[in-house]
């Protein structure tokens, strides 16, 4: 019984196709219809209002958080409130345009909460340093 070898048909196949290579065809057409694609437009941010405008810094106690808020005067004039906890007196800070007022509670919150997770950082530090210590003596 003579078997031929998978390797044959297939190198036969190859040869089949470069001895006897199709003509030039053009490209079958879709037969899905192309439309033309409309330009996205862009993404444009709904302005901020900024009466009203609050942030809330960071902290584990409200009565020790700050939170800074942008208020109107009958002028038109923007002032921010800084308070800390809930029952302080606020420090007032203005006149302001109202992108300015933003800018100001924005630019408070963010370096109050860099500034908390620095402490937050170093006392992560001290903690670990202390156990440390604590292992060390306890080991002699």
């Amino acid at each position: 019984m003579n078997q031929s070898d998978p390797t044959d048909h297939a190198l036969a196949a190859i040869a089949s196709i470069l001895d006897h290579p199709e003509t030039h065809r053009e490209p079958e057409k879709s037969t899905v219809e192309e439309h033309p694609v409309a330009p996205i437009a862009p993404v444009v941010p709904e302005p901020i209002e900024a009466e009203g405008y609050s942030r809330i810094g960071p902290g584990p106690m409200a009565a020790i958080r700050f939170r800074w808020t942008v208020r109107r005067e009958a002028n038109d004039e923007y002032y921010v409130d800084e308070t800390i906890g809930e029952n302080s007196t606020p420090m007032v800070s203005g006149p302001f345009a109202p992108d300015e007022a933003i800018r100001l509670v924005d630019d408070r919150a963010s370096e109050a909460r860099e500034r908390f997770e620095q402490i937050r950082s170093e006392m992560s530090g001290r903690a670990a340093a202390a156990n440390l210590v604590r292992k060390d003596a306890g080991e002699m």
